[in-house]
């Protein structure tokens, strides 16, 4: 691989959480860099700004504290005494059940029971689902693995039922990806689940040991973590730490073109550069259309990833404009419930530093249904629809002081049955490129720390460290 030189730095095209990963490792190592992102500021979906004395996140609020990248990557950039967690002393969940808001049962490890008592008494699921969920307990640990890929429907349909689809796994994912479950894949969404399935047979079985493993050898940690100014805070020191200098914001790449030992970039305000090595660190389909007259099978690849568009609407209030105060941490709204609202966190309870004092910060998340219906794409339009259904669902009635809207068109990539093999072929394809490297949460994770990690890994590759 050819070496770097001052001249022809490593590109970084993307100036999300992958993208400013990749260029922070590289520059650690002393290699000269530069970030390009067609937007006007780094971090991609990472927004945070104040509203009404109130710190709002635009897009992710926290990270889960469970995977090591992010956290680690937080504390190289001298910030851990930025890190806080979520609040989960009051952490409770309701999920709309019969336009009504359910609790969430106690034990539940994203959709699978551990506690017995909880899901008897709960009045989220019918007796016949419990009684299926109790009798999954016994199942054996199965001769071979699952034959090929299957949905994430599918995948816990077999374990606990049909109902438990509708009212546990579908909300629980959709504020995550905001995919169909009959159409994701379970082994690229919830590998973890497959492998218990594989040791144990049954989830809830697998939960328990790995539960009662874990807290032999580790101390509880906060489901959640996030930066105490915001999660923008993050994106914000990794380009101090890069050096602004090397970041180009509002410059489009128009195109890429091979050359001995790199390759001759075009933007699309005619400026050129020559670069050694190139990390893209775009959404799928902008990536498919840079490779497209360079390398038409990995771009065919890329394109093939679809997206769904989301958006987050911020409302505040005067915790006296509530009858009683909310509580918990929010609220999800299963399909078979849903209008527009897919899911809604109540910020004073989550992470109670980011609201003043008698305020109530509430982030609303709406789906598909941002872009897919026409009456919703203004923000005014927007923002009733939400307040129709918090009236609905809560009782809701005050109007609130302040709101703001924010919308990522096309940024969730979905991880449909197949997508591991896809992902596979494509990296096949993209390794006979010289010098080309494909990041983002297209691939192999779409939280902040699975980019983190994927960043990163590109980095080492494109600095000959392969890990």
């Amino acid at each position: 691989m050819e070496q770097q030189t001052a001249e022809d730095p490593i590109l970084v095209v993307g100036a999300g959480i992958s993208g400013l990963s990749a260029a922070y490792t590289l520059s650690q190592a002393g290699a000269n860099v530069v970030v390009v992102d067609s937007r006007s500021r780094a971090g991609g979906v990472m927004e945070t700004t104040t509203l009404d004395g109130c710190l709002v996140e635009g897009g992710p609020d926290s990270y889960l504290s469970q995977k090591p990248w992010a956290t680690a990557l937080v504390r190289k950039l001298g910030l851990e005494q930025e890190l806080i967690g979520s609040n989960d002393d009051r952490r409770k969940t309701f999920i709309v059940r019969d336009q009504q808001l359910v609790p969430m049962p106690d034990g539940l490890l994203m959709m699978v029971p551990t506690k017995i008592l909880p899901m008897v008494g709960t009045r989220l699921l019918s007796w016949p689902t419990k009684l299926r969920m109790g009798l999954e307990l016994l199942r054996r640990k199965p001769a071979k693995p699952r034959d090929g890929d299957v949905s994430v429907a599918a995948f816990f349909r077999d374990h606990y039922g049909q109902e438990a689809v509708d009212y546990l796994a579908e909300p629980l994912l959709a504020g995550v990806y905001g995919g169909d479950p009959e159409r994701m894949s379970a082994p690229s969404v919830l590998g973890r689940f497959v492998e218990l399935e594989n040791k144990h047979g049954s989830l809830s079985l697998g939960v328990l040991r790995e539960r009662k493993a874990a807290a032999t050898t580790h101390a509880p940690t906060p489901i959640f973590r996030s930066l105490r100014q915001g999660m923008g805070s993050f994106a914000e020191a990794l380009v101090r730490a890069i050096g602004p200098q090397h970041l180009r914001l509002g410059q489009s790449v128009l195109a890429l073109e091979p050359q001995r030992g790199g390759y001759h970039v075009s933007f699309a305000d005619g400026a050129s550069l020559q670069a050694s090595q190139v990390i893209l660190a775009l959404p799928a389909y902008a990536a498919a259309s840079l490779l497209e007259s360079m390398h038409p099978l990995s771009a065919k690849l890329l394109g093939q990833v679809p997206y769904h568009s989301s958006a987050t609407v911020a409302l505040t209030f005067d915790l006296a404009q509530f009858q009683r105060p909310p509580e918990g941490f929010g609220f999800l709204v299963p399909q078979r419930e849903r209008q527009t609202l897919v899911a809604a966190t109540y910020v004073q309870n989550k992470f109670p530093h980011r609201t003043p004092e008698g305020k109530v910060l509430l982030r609303c998340f709406v789906g598909r249904a941002a872009e897919a219906n026409p009456g919703l794409r203004d923000d005014s339009s927007l923002v009733d629809a939400v307040l129709a259904d918090l009236r609905r669902l809560i009782g809701l009635v005050a109007q609130p002081r302040h709101c703001a809207v924010f919308r990522w068109p096309r940024a969730m990539a979905q991880y449909e049955v197949g997508h591991a093999a896809l992902v596979r072929e494509l990296r096949r394809q993209v390794s006979a490129i010289p010098g080309l490297h494909l990041a983002g949460n297209a691939f192999e994770g779409i939280g902040i720390p699975d980019c983190v990690r994927v960043g990163t890994q590109c980095a080492e590759a494109a600095l000959g460290k392969r890990s």
